[in-house]
């Protein structure tokens, strides 16, 4: 089993982005922890320049610690913009993170799915603020289209699939509560337009939990287009991300399924910033490992 520590850890001990300082800082406090695989993300356009800017840096303390980039996240929502000027804008940063990405040897450069172009009337954007639990209302305004924006969507990420492609580097999309993709049939639906085999799907537990999900099924619906887990848990009714065990996911089952289809993907420990924080990614750490032991994974 691949055990990856996910990004979420830095956000939740340094801030939302962290600074190049603490991007460091965590990698070292993910070696520190027993990782020999690690996330990266470039968030925005700022805190994408800076990590972008000193990748040398970052490769360094890779080899340093000696640890490997499992998946990079580049998480631009304004590829999204209908501003053309703002929209190639994000691309061309964007591009900028799967070249960084192939450089320190990361197989994958992940985005979200963002939220549809819709006013958001209650709760924080996942992209500015990775605040779980909330409630998140949208308006529908007057001349929104959803099949125009299907289509702008669709094309959207078959752009971006196809620079990751160009750069030797796997495309991951992961559905998020309250995103253009929440759910396991609308990732189907995409995944029929985007056929393409280098695009592939994180399946978050703690999310598709949280969209009353059944993960075991989920893993059957997305065979080999499955190339990532997010780990978390929670009590099925709100969208939390809590350490296994402490919530209501079937993970026997969601296991023995994930060796029956032979999934060699990663495991990424995608916990919220709970009470101290390394222990709780410590004990999913051991969590997983002796599901590796018991299944064979």
């Amino acid at each position: 089993m691949k055990i990856t520590c996910a990004w979420m850890y830095a956000i939740s001990q340094y801030g939302f982005p962290p600074k190049f300082t603490d991007v460091l800082n965590a990698i070292h406090d993910m070696k520190e922890m027993g990782f020999e695989y690690v996330e990266l993300e470039g968030i925005g356009f700022e805190n994408m320049e800076e990590v972008v800017s000193r990748t040398a840096d970052i490769q360094l303390v890779l080899q340093h610690e000696g640890v490997a980039i499992s998946n990079f996240a580049c998480i631009l929502p304004e590829i999204m913009s209908q501003d053309n000027s703002v929209r190639k804008k994000a691309f061309s940063y964007f591009e900028k993170g799967v070249a960084s990405a192939k450089v320190l040897g990361s197989p994958y450069v992940w985005i979200d799915s963002y939220s549809p172009n819709l006013p958001l009337k209650q709760g924080v954007d996942l992209t500015k603020g990775l605040l779980y639990g909330q409630d998140i209302r949208f308006t529908i305004p007057e001349g929104f289209s959803w099949h125009s924006f299907w289509r702008f969507f669709v094309e959207t990420i078959q752009r971006c699939n196809e620079i990751a492609k160009k750069h030797g580097v796997g495309l991951l999309l992961e559905p998020r509560v309250g995103e253009t993709i929440s759910n396991t049939d609308a990732i189907l639906r995409l995944l029929d337009s985007i056929p393409d085999e280098n695009f592939g799907i994180i399946l978050d537990t703690g999310h598709q939990h949280a969209q009353k999900e059944i993960l075991p099924l989920a893993i059957e619906k997305l065979g080999n287009r499955l190339k990532y887990i997010h780990v978390a848990d929670n009590d099925g009714r709100d969208n939390r991300h809590f350490v296994p065990g402490h919530g209501t996911v079937d993970w026997d089952e969601i296991f023995r399924v994930l060796k029956s289809r032979d999934f060699n993907g990663y495991f990424s420990i995608d916990l919220e910033n709970l009470p101290d924080l390394k222990s709780k990614f410590l004990e999913t750490k051991a969590f997983l490992e002796r599901a590796a032991h018991k299944y064979s994974l």
